[in-house]
């Protein structure tokens, strides 16, 4: 039985290749990115791979207030629910902390931690319609407690741990609706997302790869994790 999946920041590195990866494998898979082009490439990679591959492209703003605008397009597909939704969409700015701006704060956290938090608040309705609705926070090592950090990042990282901790929150706020909700700390990937934040770094795992793991999560994982952090690394960066 296939499941209907929405991921966002499908365009590039590791929502592409996971949003590819379930399509091909005969989900129903709602891809949203604000590229239009690049999600238009992914439907051809994956109707490549899989003529009957059932991939749906919205190109949407994740910082703007969206949720009206949203759900009409979900119903324009005849989205009447969703199995799970994979929190992908990222954003960083490398700026030492004496020269970061209060706008860059409030970009990063928008992307990384309001768009989130929004999004699970608007799709709520259809998430409830699933018969095992899954909840897939992205994340990153540099959030998490303890873990090695690396100059530049106050931004990027502080508000990676903030989509940790409303992990751990909407886990307890969801449980009576039957939604599971975790968070997956990535390490590094090869990604222009770390590219830029770590030039000339080669990191030992491919987006492709990480899609893996995370694609197999996305179906399974609420039968074994809920309100978990969960890194997924082997070097950071």
């Amino acid at each position: 039985m296939s499941n209907t999946i929405l991921i966002t920041g499908a365009s590039s590195g590791v929502g592409y290749q996971t949003a590819l990866k379930l399509a091909v494998e005969n989900n129903i898979v709602i891809a949203v990115a604000r590229n239009k082009s690049k999600l238009k490439q992914l439907h051809a990679d994956a109707t490549k791979k899989n003529p009957k591959a059932k991939l749906h492209l919205i190109a949407f703003d994740l910082s703007s207030d969206y949720s009206k605008s949203l759900m009409e397009e979900l119903y324009k597909l005849n989205i009447n629910h969703i199995d799970c939704l994979i929190n992908n969409a990222g954003l960083l700015i490398s700026k030492p902390f004496d020269q970061l701006q209060l706008a860059n704060f409030k970009e990063v956290y928008t992307v990384n931690v309001f768009a989130p938090a929004m999004l699970i608040q608007t799709l709520l309705p259809l998430l409830e319609k699933s018969v095992a609705p899954h909840i897939i926070n992205i994340s990153s090592m540099g959030g998490v407690q303890g873990s090695s950090k690396f100059l530049g990042l106050s931004a990027y990282s502080s508000s990676k741990s903030a989509l940790i901790t409303l992990t751990e929150c909407l886990a307890v706020e969801l449980a009576s609706r039957n939604i599971k909700v975790n968070c997956l700390a990535l390490g590094a990937v090869n990604t222009e997302m770390l590219a830029a934040a770590f030039p000339g770094y080669e990191a030992p795992l491919s987006a492709s790869q990480m899609a893996e793991w995370i694609s197999g999560f996305a179906l399974s994982g609420q039968h074994f994790f809920n309100g978990k952090i969960i890194p997924v690394s082997i070097s950071n960066p």
